[in-house]
């Protein structure tokens, strides 16, 4: 269940100066000076120009401050540092299941915090929240051949969307920046030239090392699920696979296929995802839908 907001923008626009920012304190990780430093702006008309000049009050700091931020995050996986978390940390970590490594995966994880850190001399950050953890290592991977300024500045671009989502979390109000994606799909019969009711639908999380159920659902009489598979958050970078139980609904044992079977990637956690299948009982298609 998604948090519930704590206050509106309304309501921070009404309060003094030190209270606002006592309020938006723990948005930046261990960082209340980036709440104090943006207070300057209120009343904000929209919790997009919120954030920007929170951002604004992180670039424009000194770089000695930008780096005491970026060191204030803990590490990805960190048994060590798992009891010292922020509850914000902790929350976003433990919903990927990074509290609760195999350990396989958390010497993993361990081996490139480490070489991460001697390249780099602070902690790898990502906003885990738009990421599986295969995505994740591979960014990790990716992003060790960055120079330190690159990775400087990648990491206060993440640092941008972690804040964001935590932000929208917090407060309600108009002018919210995007932070949620959307994965849909839509069963068509082109046998009988209609939406297909009944087909009972799984999404599951292909990763490296495991294949995770996230979401079932049965299909109404226009051929959809009552709800999005995946809403009102982030879509997780990633592989993914839909298995259409067409056992159940083509009953005729003409039937080539008891399942299809559509494999897919999500790159744009913001984005809204349509994958349809187009079915017959001896053939099915899909396609990126809108």
């Amino acid at each position: 269940m998604a948090q519930q907001p704590t206050f509106t923008l309304k309501a921070l626009n009404a309060m003094p100066r030190p209270a606002a920012a006592a309020a938006l304190a723990e948005v930046f990780e261990r960082a209340p000076w980036v709440a104090e430093a943006a207070g300057g702006g209120v009343p904000y008309p929209t919790l997009a120009a919120l954030h920007e000049a929170m951002m604004k009050a992180v670039r424009g700091a000194p770089a000695a401050r930008q780096l005491e931020l970026i060191r204030a995050h803990p590490e990805l996986g960190s048994k060590v540092a798992r009891a010292d978390l922020t509850a914000a940390s902790q929350s976003e970590q433990g919903a990927l299941g990074l509290d609760r490594l195999s350990d396989e995966e958390y010497a993993r994880f361990q081996k490139l915090n480490a070489a991460y850190r001697v390249r780099f001399g602070f902690p790898f950050i990502i906003c885990v929240r738009r990421h599986t953890r295969d995505s994740i290592l591979r960014q990790f991977e990716r992003r060790l051949a960055n120079s330190v300024a690159e990775e400087q500045d990648t990491a206060i671009n993440e640092i941008g969307l972690i804040t964001r989502l935590r932000l929208c979390a917090l407060i309600d109000g108009p002018g919210k920046p995007k932070t949620d994606g959307r994965l849909t799909t839509h069963v068509l019969d082109l046998a009988l030239g209609r939406p297909a009711q009944g087909v009972h639908v799984a999404l599951y999380e292909i990763g490296g090392s495991a294949r995770g159920l996230l979401i079932e659902a049965i299909t109404n009489a226009d051929g959809r699920t009552d709800a999005p598979l995946l809403t009102n958050a982030p879509l997780r970078i990633g592989t993914y696979e839909l298995v259409f139980r067409l056992a159940g609904y083509f009953t005729d044992s003409s039937r080539l296929f008891d399942d299809a079977v559509i494999r897919f990637s999500i790159a744009e956690p913001e984005a809204h995802y349509h994958v349809p299948l187009l079915v017959t009982p001896w053939s099915y298609s899909t396609y990126r839908g809108s």
